[in-house]
């Protein structure tokens, strides 16, 4: 059966290679067939072949959140369908956690989703063996902070990002972990920082995977009081509010 479905996938890629414009009712069907899908690998067994299927899921993710034509036409409130997937067959895949919470949150509009699915990954990570494992605190914080307003939630989460983090093998990451520990205390003294919001912006944008959820994080940042502009070298520069210097 999963074989099945990469193959009908590819057939569907080498369809979508001769550049026929595809009518509103051809980009449903094709966004319907491939939701189906996702939603039948979420529960079908993998006979070990796991983190094969969820390594497709995430390319199968990829190409619909890149193809704009289509998603113009059926929007991205399927999203969340390409990481039940993800979650059910490999929640360690640490590395699409960014993505999960750009997509649902800044797309599809679903910070809630977001959440729900990187609580059940984060309950299978070990920090010990996946070194990256302390973004999804990370993600989840700023998902609770920004688009939920639970600053007390997202103290907590930052609180387990920096123990999380004090475990990296990477210095650099193990220094973020006192960075993530100083929002969980601001938060803890007042849930609706501007400073705390600001700093998670910044973090957005510096960490951001598309050019959406970039301007989002430029938008957000701006409305907060600072101000933004890019450095030659492609770096960022941010002023925070006369007012929190």
């Amino acid at each position: 059966m999963i074989v099945a479905f990469m193959q009908q996938d590819a057939l569907r890629q080498l369809q979508a290679q001769t550049g026929e414009q595809l009518t509103d009712a051809e980009y449903e069907r094709q966004n319907a067939q491939t939701i189906t899908q996702m939603r039948l690998l979420a529960n079908l067994p993998s006979f070990g072949f796991d983190n094969l299927v969820a390594d497709w899921a995430f390319l199968q993710f990829l190409q619909f959140f890149g193809d704009s034509a289509a998603r113009q036409v059926t929007g991205y409130d399927d999203v969340p369908a390409f990481f039940e997937v993800i979650i059910a067959k490999d929640p360690r895949f640490a590395q699409t956690y960014p993505y999960l919470s750009t997509a649902l949150t800044v797309y599809a509009g679903q910070p809630q989703t977001s959440v729900a699915l990187m609580d059940r990954g984060l309950a299978a990570m070990d920090p010990a063996y996946q070194p990256t494992a302390y973004l999804g605190w990370v993600f989840r914080a700023m998902d609770e902070l920004l688009f939920l307003g639970k600053g007390q939630a997202a103290a907590e989460s930052y609180d387990r990002a920096a123990a999380w983090a004090e475990m990296n093998p990477d210095p650099q990451v193990r220094a973020a972990a006192d960075y993530y520990r100083s929002l969980a205390q601001t938060l803890r003294r007042d849930p609706d920082s501007r400073m705390a919001q600001i700093n998670a912006w910044i973090w957005a944008l510096v960490n951001a995977v598309s050019d959406r959820s970039r301007q989002t994080a430029i938008e957000n940042i701006e409305r907060l009081g600072g101000k933004v502009s890019r450095l030659p070298d492609g770096t960022w520069q941010i002023r925070h509010p006369e007012d929190l210097r």
